[in-house]
């Protein structure tokens, strides 16, 4: 018998952690999309990520989970309420500061007629398991007629230099009747986002964005030495017969704005495909505060690719665009959903939406998450490999908005991705977390009777668990991998009779791995 039973539990870890790579980490019945993750500076083993998910009776509002364990398990899913009933959320990001204080931007608007709304920003000082009142960001009061609250973008100064803390959030014009010029836009938080300054213009005379591009979304990043850029697009024919991508610079929380030119959009850059997702991303290398990087789709090839650009001077010079994705040129194959990061050391990752495996061209078809790496001081990318496991099947709500981006992070050798797909017949999202250095998928996930063990067990009110481990947490999961008891603190006893009746498992982690135990909830 306790042969079988050791058997059985094999089975149910060889399921839980061994056969899927790709995590389900929303589990929506409707719509969840444009994912965000983030991961705390100063413990690695600490996500946040926040998407778009359909509530009943509340239209889409943003939903957000947290991990404790490098995203072995994640808590329950949480969401923020809207400002307003009737409204509807949208555009998610996330960062943190570096006291740990964990950040949600978004929408909150009437999506119907656009008669109110604004972006907002709340505050998690928990680690993101509950979150603060709305801070209003930039309100559509504050452009009449021009809508000015579409696609924010937060990001926050984790520098060490006298405007750490900083939070700068970009936005454009919503595609709405807006009379040109269009204009992206900039707002700041000086006192950790409890209040924000008034909206200013990201563009200014001799870069403009122009009567053209509707939407010339700002891409910004803060630097290494706390510096502030922004890049957005501009096609303006008085001011130059080309497009450009405009660079925006601050080196004093964007009271003053210096700008020049990264790159001229020239044949082939524009991307043809009404339904490819053409947002364009700014990063910058925490290890050389002079590397910015842009990353983007064109066309010279015939399809769209993903390219990149990068500047080791401060965004004063530009390098020609790089084609990353490695399948052969002018096949038709249609690359989209950019994004791209780089971690502590200067390594780069790179990610996005790949199709070379489908039958037939253009977007309508099955896709994968793609990815390649670059390490630090090295020319070349490395050839390129799947982050998704399972091909995901084209439907129409790929289609439409609140899909059209996903995100990745990269810390020391560990790559988390995070983007939705319909494999399962509805758009979910999906994590996987590989090991940049031989491309295999992370678990973290040991059983070890040696360094963790529970008593009494089976049990009705109380577990005690002994182990050497220099853990900060204890968590336990149920047999379909969701947390279902979480301890924030070093004790070595848990509470347990809140728990149903039951098969469990404890894990607690130290040194990036986790150890689970099993243990039996009478």
């Amino acid at each position: 018998m306790k042969i079988i039973l050791t058997l059985f539990w094999i089975g149910c870890l060889s399921i839980m952690f061994g056969q899927t790579t790709n995590q389900n980490i929303s589990g929506g019945l409707v719509f969840d999309g444009e994912p965000y993750l983030a991961v705390n500076p100063t413990n690695s083993q600490h996500l946040v990520v926040a998407w778009m998910g359909w509530k009943l009776n509340n239209l889409i509002v943003i939903k957000t989970k947290y991990s404790l364990n490098g995203g072995v398990t994640w808590s329950s899913e949480n969401f923020i309420p809207h400002t307003q009933t009737g409204y509807s959320s949208a555009d998610p990001s996330v960062q943190f500061d570096l006291d740990g204080n964990v950040f949600v931007c978004f929408i909150d608007y009437d999506n119907q007629n656009f008669t109110g709304g604004a972006i907002f920003t709340v505050k998690s000082a928990d680690g993101g398991a509950t979150w603060g009142q709305p801070v209003e960001v930039i309100s559509l009061n504050d452009c009449p007629g021009k809508y000015c609250i579409d696609r924010p973008w937060m990001v926050i100064d984790q520098s060490s230099g006298p405007y750490s803390g900083t939070i700068y959030i970009t936005s454009m014009n919503a595609d709405q009747h807006v009379v040109a010029p269009y204009n992206p836009y900039l707002t700041v938080s000086t006192d950790a986002g409890l209040s924000y300054g008034a909206p200013r213009f990201l563009d200014t005379l001799n870069y403009y964005a122009g009567n053209t591009i509707k939407q010339p979304m700002p891409t910004p990043a803060v630097g290494a030495d706390g510096t502030f850029y922004a890049i957005y697009s501009s096609y303006l024919t008085s001011q130059s017969p080309f497009g450009h991508y405009y660079l925006a610079k601050s080196t004093n929380q964007g009271v003053t704005i210096t700008h020049n030119s990264a790159l001229q959009i020239g044949t082939g850059m524009g991307v043809t495909d009404n339904f490819a997702k053409k947002g364009y991303l700014l990063v910058t290398n925490p290890n050389n505060a002079q590397h910015l990087a842009l990353f983007t789709l064109g066309q010279m090839n015939g399809d769209a690719d993903i390219f990149m650009i990068e500047s080791t001077n401060g965004g004063i010079g530009w390098s020609n665009p790089l084609r990353i994705n490695q399948d052969p040129t002018g096949n038709g194959v249609l690359q989209d959903l950019a994004w791209a990061d780089f971690n502590e050391n200067g390594d780069l990752a790179v990610a996005w939406r790949d199709r070379r495996n489908a039958t037939g061209t253009g977007y309508q078809v099955a896709s994968e998450i793609w990815g390649a790496i670059r390490k630090n001081g090295q020319s070349n990318f490395s050839t390129d490999f799947q982050i998704s496991d399972t091909p995901s099947p084209h439907d129409v709500v790929l289609e439409g908005s609140g899909n059209d981006f996903m995100c990745i992070q990269l810390v020391a050798d560990t790559l988390y991705a995070v983007w939705g797909d319909v494999r399962n017949s509805k758009l979910n999202i999906w994590l996987n977390k590989l090991n940049i250095n031989n491309g295999l998928s992370v678990r973290s996930v040991i059983h070890s009777a040696e360094l963790l063990t529970i008593s009494p067990n089976p049990a009705n009110d109380f577990i005690t668990f002994n182990t050497n481990l220099p853990f900060q947490s204890a968590t336990v999961v149920d047999l379909h991998g969701k947390t279902v008891l979480l301890s924030n603190t070093n004790a070595h006893t848990l509470d347990i009779r809140s728990l149903p009746s039951g098969v469990y498992l404890l894990g607690v982690t130290a040194n990036g791995t986790t150890y689970f135990q099993k243990f039996i909830k009478e």
